[in-house]
């Protein structure tokens, strides 16, 4: 009886950590009309081999990104149109990031590591819903984790093999 439970304590904690091996983000909420600090936590590599390029890409609604640079890591910022304009401070904003990279990077498979981002979460972002900032890690020889799915209505984020990192956006507190 013992070795039974054993074995299925073994294989509940491969199948959580297997579960769990996904690059998240460390706050899974955050108020909209607010600024945000969102750091993605990368748990290792690809596949054996080391991490060098962590993409993110920026979802519609979520200006005035600005990404933490690495030590160790080349940092690029793909700039481009919003579907609208949105108000920033009294300053109508068309265009800013859509996508941040950290290249030229080291993480090892066996290697956690964080990529920050402050942004700033328009007030017009749905409240209650769940905003996902898809990620792709790229390793040497074409090794990639895309985690990339966003759930479909009455989905979560466990339903998925590769699911995006997400947060619950919630309603601003306060004042300003």
């Amino acid at each position: 009886m013992f070795k039974k439970r054993s074995l299925v304590a073994a294989v509940l904690a491969v199948v959580s950590t297997a579960a769990s091996a996904h690059t998240t983000l460390e706050a899974t909420e955050a108020p909209v009309g607010a600024s945000h600090k969102a750091v993605f936590r990368v748990p290792h590599g690809c596949e054996g081999k080391p991490t060098n390029v962590v993409r993110v890409q920026i979802p519609e609604g979520v200006i005035a990104v600005k990404p933490m640079p690495k030590s160790g890591w080349t940092l690029e910022k793909v700039t481009g149109a919003y579907a609208k304009s949105y108000d920033y401070h009294g300053t109508p904003v068309k265009e800013g990031v859509k996508e941040v990279l950290w290249k030229s990077g080291n993480l090892g498979d066996d290697e956690y590591d964080e990529f920050v981002v402050r942004v700033y979460l328009t007030p017009d972002l749905p409240v209650g819903k769940m905003l996902y900032f898809p990620t792709v890690q790229e390793c040497p020889e074409g090794a990639v984790e895309r985690w990339i799915e966003i759930p479909v209505e009455g989905q979560n984020g466990d339903d998925l093999e590769f699911p995006a990192p997400g947060i619950k956006l919630l309603e601003k507190k306060g004042g300003h």
